[in-house]
């Protein structure tokens, strides 16, 4: 595992796991989330957003995590593993929420982004819970064009996540 892509849906623990395998393999870790949005939870320009990422993955390591279906191809095309978390919806709900009351404002996604329940959450959390419907199909048609050449975990419950885990370690 030298280039690694970290995928799911919000919630599913994305960023912690893609930190634990970054500091088992000794490999550079990029959360998406924190290039993507500026301050204020203004979007990166989309042009410079797929230059961003086609330089990431040139790099000979990484792990990198992050959903972005319309750039999900840069990753899958370049990975040797994709780790996607496809955890229960409820879930993923309540870890966004308790992100959220836990960090009481503070950025925790990106830099100079506040988290906090707001209208913008709402909407973040109405997606997550319609994640199965809408974007899982679509994530699970792109990682089977990848299946030859690439390694897919695909993980559905936190005790197959801490397995994974636990084998980094050894």
């Amino acid at each position: 595992m030298r280039r690694v892509a970290v995928i799911g849906c919000g919630g599913a623990g994305k960023s912690s796991l893609a930190r634990d395998v970054g500091r088992a393999l000794d490999l550079p870790v990029v959360h998406l989330d924190e290039r993507y949005w500026q301050p204020g939870w203004r979007r990166l320009d989309p042009a410079a957003w797929w230059a961003l990422q086609k330089r990431l993955v040139r790099s000979d390591t990484w792990v990198i995590d992050g959903n972005y279906l319309s750039t999900l191809e840069l990753r899958l095309s370049a990975a040797d593993t994709v780790v996607f978390l496809d955890l229960p919806s409820w879930r993923c709900v309540w870890r966004a929420t308790w992100r959220v009351l836990r960090g009481r404002g503070r950025a925790s996604t990106a830099p100079a982004c506040p988290e906090q329940l707001d209208r913008r959450h709402l909407r973040f959390l109405r997606y997550i819970w319609r994640f199965p419907q809408t974007m899982r199909p679509r994530v699970l048609e792109r990682l089977a064009e990848h299946e030859e050449s690439t390694t897919i975990l695909r993980l559905t419950t936190p005790s197959q996540v801490r397995r994974f885990q636990a084998e980094l370690s050894r």
